[in-house]
């Protein structure tokens, strides 16, 4: 049920869904085809079929977090095993670099995702009898690497996620929060262009899962990785999140920024979803800064950083603070009057 009027994907995009279809049961593509447009989740039901994934469309676009979130049995964990192949889609398109992978033999994924994708799951599945290195070199080691250059990639990664000193410790010493970065060292060992995480830091306590949440953040400014992250957390989403697509009953219901969900949400369940978010806690301080001005004020935040996050700056009174990117240039000014506006509710 591929739509051959779609456009093309925009230049950036690394992962491409079109019109993707998970219907569990028997004869699901037939029926489904015959059904066409008419296929909504009651006929399907009636026909012996579980709609999992429905008539998704997405694009992820390169140095991306995209998130997608939904309640328990929305299908977002569905969708991203499509998106890897580990589970086959019932009709769609999935591109990965431009490529069809429903056209990949098994061998092929295979090799995708052993070389191009990682994976990181809510349960952490370290092998308990492996040290520290040995698990997180262990998928180069499937790779066929050497293992002096595999045990020094993976002393990298373990340094990467602030574990360096502990490569000889073994799972069952580690906190959560510690076997939750061996599993991250370990899905990076292989270097991937592709990195799914599904629902990774929900199993921690919430004082580790905010620490694993600031770590991701840390990891993804110096890696620039594609990602998809699944999660069925708001807050999680917005504080991560470049684009947000959020799904029921296996559809995306909205997808945008996390500014343009909580802002305009698009339906009655999207707006339940973000009733009790704080405008100030999603609204980026690029949206509420005005252009520089004048001298540039001694402090700085930045660009990422939302309006509720900025706020404690101006408790001495400050009366604007810079905006900065990346590369430390001043892309403006945020002015106190906008922050007490926002925090208020306005």
């Amino acid at each position: 049920m591929t739509d051959p009027s779609s456009p093309p994907p925009s230049p950036s995009a690394k992962l491409v869904c079109r019109n993707v279809w998970k219907l569990f049961g028997a004869r699901a593509a037939e029926t489904l085809a015959a059904l066409g447009p008419a296929a909504e989740p009651a006929r399907l039901q009636a026909a012996g079929l579980v709609p999992a994934v429905r008539d998704v469309s997405l694009e992820v676009a390169e140095g991306q977090i995209f998130v997608i979130m939904g309640l328990s049995g929305s299908g977002k964990s569905t969708l991203v095993r499509l998106m890897s192949r580990l589970v086959e889609p019932t009709a769609g398109e999935i591109l990965f670099n431009g490529r069809n992978l429903l056209a990949a033999s098994d061998r092929e994924m295979v090799e995708i995702r052993r070389h191009k994708m990682g994976m990181v799951f809510q349960h952490f599945a370290l092998l308990p009898h492996l040290s520290v290195l040995d698990n997180v070199a262990f998928p180069l080691h499937v790779q066929g690497v050497a293992r002096a250059e595999r045990e020094d990639r993976a002393r990298r990664m373990i340094a990467l996620v602030g574990l360096a000193g502990r490569e000889g410790a073994f799972p069952r010493q580690l906190s959560g929060g510690q076997q939750q970065r061996v599993g991250i060292a370990r899905s990076l060992a292989v270097e991937p262009e592709l990195w799914f995480l599904d629902e990774p830091f929900s199993a921690l306590d919430p004082l580790i899962r905010r620490e694993m949440q600031d770590e991701f953040v840390r990891l993804q400014s110096v890696l620039k990785k594609t990602i998809v992250f699944i999660t069925h957390d708001f807050d999680e989403a917005i504080r991560l999140a470049d684009r947000i697509a959020i799904m029921k009953d296996g559809a995306v219901v909205q997808e945008g920024t996390p500014e343009e969900i909580v802002l305009n949400p698009a339906t009655g369940y999207v707006r339940e979803f973000t009733r009790s978010v704080p405008k100030a806690k999603v609204v980026r301080v690029t949206r509420a800064m005005r252009p520089a001005a004048g001298a540039t004020p001694a402090g700085g935040i930045g660009a990422r950083a939302t309006v509720a996050e900025a706020a404690a700056l101006f408790l001495d009174r400050t009366d604007r603070v810079a905006v900065t990117g990346e590369d430390g240039a001043v892309l403006g000014h945020l002015h106190r009057d906008d922050v007490v506006q926002l925090m208020l509710g306005g």
